[in-house]
């Protein structure tokens, strides 16, 4: 049996099919957003892991502010998601975030990316996605100058720091079992209190990233009493940290990122950070770039050491 439609019904119905494909239409860039760019968008907040002592990179000023490198690198970002999101009034929250909790808190989605000083290693890569690399550092020792220390071989059967959660951690076991060193390996929860004991004795030296040391031993009370020990090795290269299920959010940070380097405004900001008087006691890390960065700001990549 047919049924007819009455002239009102009709409209009735073509109104409804219309209103629906509209919804559908408007509907389907918020669908194509990916997971972080929607809650981005539906929030009208984006989230930044910071680190507090992760100097010059990530870490806190007088104000207890978050500063650093990686953290101007991140406010690009945040820029251009007000741009592609419509959301000129975009608010930017940040969470502290530390070695041992930041890949989790990208994880679940506390955090939209971490901006920190966090190595992309190709473990690492089963659980977070890492954009661009922003910097490149090496493996060093920090110890008391008075101590006399040299080389790594100077380090056999004493108390050694590192930081909990960090690849450098993983490196000096590794490094200790290799070489039959016999090292007692303490831990500190962030390099601020690793440097820390290092600096009272309780450790004789400190194994961290280059940069990361130059930054505590620049803002210490007495940088002269501290010395970097001769041996280096090579590290893993650092990274912005966000969801591995969101290539999409990935992309537009790799685009961000490209486009700074291209641009030279990359070199601007390493100049910032890296060559010139930071807060807050205005030191100046004279840290100029490596020959291995500006290979990686000419042809960026996102590969981890062995890829």
């Amino acid at each position: 049996m047919m049924t007819r439609v009455t002239g009102l019904a009709a409209a009735c119905l073509l109104f409804t099919l219309s209103f629906s494909t509209i919804a559908t239409i408007s509907s389907a860039p918020a669908q194509g957003l990916g997971p972080t760019l929607s809650k981005i968008k539906e929030t009208g907040t984006f989230t930044i892991g910071n680190r507090d002592s992760s100097l010059p990179l990530s870490y806190l000023d007088d104000r207890q502010q978050p500063v650093g490198f990686a953290i101007d690198l991140c406010n690009l970002v945040a820029a251009k998601l007000k741009t592609r999101l419509g959301l000129p009034e975009m608010k930017i929250v940040y969470q502290s975030v530390t070695s041992s909790n930041r890949i989790p808190l990208v994880q679940n989605g506390t955090v939209d990316i971490e901006c920190g000083s966090t190595a992309n290693t190709i473990p690492r890569q089963s659980a977070v996605a890492f954009s661009l690399t922003t910097y490149q550092p090496q493996f060093k020792w920090i110890a008391l100058k008075a101590s006399g220390l040299k080389t790594t071989d100077d380090l056999k059967g004493k108390a050694v720091v590192v930081t909990q959660g960090t690849n450098t951690a993983q490196f000096v076991l590794k490094l200790n079992s290799e070489k039959a060193l016999d090292m007692k390996i303490l831990q500190g929860k962030d390099h601020a209190e690793s440097f820390l004991l290092m600096q009272t004795s309780r450790a004789v030296a400190f194994m961290e990233d280059d940069i990361l040391l130059a930054g505590l031993r620049a803002t210490a009370t007495t940088p002269d009493d501290f010395a970097f020990l001769n041996d280096s090795f090579p590290s893993d290269p650092y990274a912005l940290v966000v969801s591995r299920t969101d290539p999409g959010f990935k992309q537009l940070v790799d685009e961000t990122l490209s486009e700074t380097m291209k641009s030279g405004a990359y070199d601007k900001l390493y100049a910032k950070w890296f060559e010139s008087k930071i807060p807050p006691k205005g030191v100046n890390l004279n840290f100029p770039q490596s020959e291995k960065l500006k290979e990686l700001i000419k042809t960026p990549s996102d590969k981890a050491i062995g890829q």
